[in-house]
Order: C-alpha cells, then structure tokens, then sequence
C-alpha cells in the first residue's frame, strides 16, 4: 500500500471489518483494530472496556463460557479458584456492566480480615467499621466473573468472539499490521495485537518478550470446605514456615463455606492431594488451628506451581500483553487478577484517547503510554509480595522474635492500618 492508502485505512477503520487479500498465501484476512488472545477475566475485561465504541475488536478464546449453576447445595458445587476483588477492580466492573450480572448470593463482601502468625503470637486484625468502609472486598469465583463479562461482550456489536486458538502469529506487513493465524485456518490481522493468555502466554513467546521469573518450587492447592463454625465474613491467613494457609468467606447465604488457598511445598502438597477427603479435612484443620472448628467436608482439590514472572517490556510496536502474561505474583495477598483490571483499565484509557485523536492503536508511541502507567506499579506489589514471604518463611529465632513484634505494633496503629488497607483496596 501507498503511504496515502494507510493513513486511510487508519482514519476509516471502524465498526466494519476489512478482508484483505494475502497474495503469498492467496486467503483472505479479516482485519480488526484490536484482536486480543485470551477471554479470562482480564482479557474479557479489556474487550468490555472496547465495547460501544467503533473500535473494531477480535476476541479468541477456545472455550465457551458455561452458566455456573443457579444453586450450590455443598462446597462440591462451587469453582475452586476465587479472586479477591478490591474496592477498584469492583468499579471497573460495574462499569464495563458485568457486576450486576453477578448474583448478590455469589458475592461474599468480607467485613474482616485476620492474620497470623504460626511460630509465635503476632496477630493482626483489619476490621471494616473501625476503618469507615463497607468492606474490604469481595470473593468471588473467577467463573462467575469470566461469564459475566462475556455476556457484555457478546452483546457488543462492534466485538467478534472467536472461539478457536491462534496457531502462530508473523512479523508486521508493510503496513503495521500483524498477521495472526488460528487453527481453524481462518486469518486475521491487527493493528495492535493483546496478549491476555495467562502466565504461559504465547503470544509472549512468539513476540520475544524478555522476561524474568524464578520458581518458588512451592504449589497452591485450592480447594472449596464446609466448616463446623461460621466464618464471620472475615478472610483467615496463617503464615506457616511452609507457606501461608487462606480461608476465604465464600457465599454470602452461607456463612460456613471457605475457599481455601493453601500454599505450601511441592512434597506437602503432593501428600496433600493425595490423602482421602476425612483426612485431608483433618490435616486442614491442624493446620488452621482450628480458629474455625472442624472442617466438615472438602470439594475437588486441585493445585498449579507458584512462580514469580515479569515481563521486562509489556509492549512492542504492534503488540501488548495484559495480566498474568505481563506479570506474575505470589497470591499471599490476592492481588493478582486486580493488578490485571489497573492493566485493563490504564490501556482501555490510552487506546480510547488514542483512538479519538485518530492514532494507530498499535503504535509504540501509544502503547508505551500503557506501559510506564502500569509497569512501575506492578514492581512494586511483587517486590511487597516477595518480601511478605521471605520474611514469614525466615526460622531465625531472631526474624521471628522482630516479626511478632512488629505484627504486635502494627496492630496497635490504626492509622497504618488504615492507608494500608486503603492502598490495597485502590482507593488511594
């Protein structure tokens, strides 16, 4: 194309797509603005967050979200991987329209949150009336949240969801877009092209993303109980020398339901999994102290490996990564998928802004804006998130001695406790 013809094409891209003629394959691709790999919560964000503009966007996700199931009897018929969503990933999604879709019986706002120490008496106590919120945030499991915000997309005339998996991708053509290929055989191209596809992201690997990542050689197995004594709304962290240990109130309509986050070693965790339900209950409760009675009954359990992850660049001309594929953090603190929605919400704005002042949406330029919002942020949290574990896993009698100590005196301030929880929560 003539110089000429790509400012065009950049100024008249809108709701409808192009075919554009691949001579060296003789097929057709379809073009998009915005083409994103991946329709978890993060990825269905962004493309929520595209939604009633006339940015032409691409959604490839393989799997179809199903309706989770409008009853849940026992902890059997719950998912078993929740989020802790913040005071500021909430509005993002009451914004893109999905918070509403969520049932009120499939939130459970937590008004408490108490941590522990295993190797002494340190204890620390948030509560949300003293701190003069409603709560400091809400479970819920991630597949209520991955269906709602595929409803909104679905229901966006400018989006295409895709449900096939991208084969390989190709270098910019002559005019800055990139060539996407599923396996259905279908192409596509995209002036800027999202990787939202998780920790093991492709689209990061085919981009030759530097990254830096080491393996805690720890696993979080994660799993739904029934306890024998209510919840009290409030979230239970033990900070093991193994690892720490969550209880997550889960189901507002029953106060006696937990997802837990168990983090611990590859040969605990092995054991773990391997035991028959009664014991595994009984191990479980040992492990808690019992702060919650006896744990009456567990669903399927399952793991996935703990490592660290940063990308070194979140974009490059033409392509950005979003979520788990930029960055990876230790989930003692829940932060993961609500540093995904800053993500979705800091490059919705840049490419909304980019787009009104008729920009490519895949140029450096625009994209860099994105990341040196989000980059600096993100370091932050993970080398927080690191420290927090480093420091409970130290057996120096020393380190523990400091450690209990500390807890002791932060507890005490309230003032602290208030701009950290206010901090965690986005909200400052």
């Amino acid at each position: 194309r003539s110089r000429r013809q790509r400012q065009m094409c950049i100024r008249d891209r809108s709701l409808n797509t192009h075919s554009i003629k691949n001579h060296s394959e003789n097929t057709y691709s379809t073009h998009y603005q915005v083409v994103i790999v991946g329709a978890g919560m993060v990825g269905a964000a962004l493309a929520a967050g595209l939604a009633k503009t006339n940015i032409s966007v691409a959604l490839i996700e393989p799997n179809k979200a199903s309706a989770p199931p409008e009853q849940r009897l026992n902890c059997t018929d719950f998912g078993a991987r929740v989020s802790a969503i913040t005071a500021q990933s909430e509005s993002l999604l009451t914004q893109l329209g999905a918070w509403s879709l969520i049932g009120t019986d499939r939130k459970s706002p937590y008004q408490g949150m108490t941590v522990w120490d295993a190797e002494g008496t340190g204890e620390v106590n948030f509560n949300a009336n003293e701190l003069h919120i409603a709560c400091l945030g809400t479970i819920v499991e991630n597949r209520e949240i991955v269906w709602a915000l595929q409803q909104v997309v679905e229901q966006a005339a400018n989006i295409t969801l895709i449900h096939d998996t991208v084969s390989r991708i190709d270098n910019q053509d002559s005019a800055g877009c990139t060539p996407v290929f599923l396996n259905s055989g279908q192409q596509l191209t995209a002036d800027l092209l999202v990787g939202a596809d998780g920790a093991l992201s492709r689209i990061k690997q085919w981009g030759e993303f530097a990254s830096c990542e080491w393996d805690y050689h720890h696993q979080a197995l994660v799993a739904t109980v029934e306890l024998e004594n209510s919840h009290q709304y409030t979230a239970w962290q033990r900070f093991r020398p193994e690892g720490p240990l969550a209880l997550l109130p889960l189901a507002a309509n029953n106060d006696k339901t937990c997802s837990i986050v168990w983090s611990t070693n590859d040969e605990e965790c092995q054991h773990l999994l391997s035991l028959n339900d009664e014991d595994f209950c009984q191990a479980l409760g040992q492990a808690s102290e019992h702060r919650l009675g006896k744990v009456v009954k567990v669903g399927p359990r399952m793991a996935f490996p703990l490592r660290q992850r940063h990308a070194k660049n979140y974009v490059v001309p033409g392509m950005a990564l979003i979520g788990d594929a930029a960055h990876t953090i230790h989930p003692l603190a829940g932060q993961g998928v609500n540093l995904g929605f800053k993500d979705v919400a800091a490059l919705t704005e840049e490419l909304l802004r980019a787009h009104q002042q008729q920009l490519n949406l895949g140029s450096l330029a625009v994209l860099k804006r994105y990341e040196r919002r989000r980059q600096a942020d993100n370091l932050i949290t993970m080398a927080a998130m690191e420290g927090f574990k480093r420091l409970f896993a130290a057996e120096q009698p020393i380190i523990r001695l400091l450690r209990n100590q500390g807890m002791r005196l932060f507890n005490r301030a309230a003032a602290v406790k208030q701009h950290v929880v206010m901090q965690a929560m986005g909200l400052k």
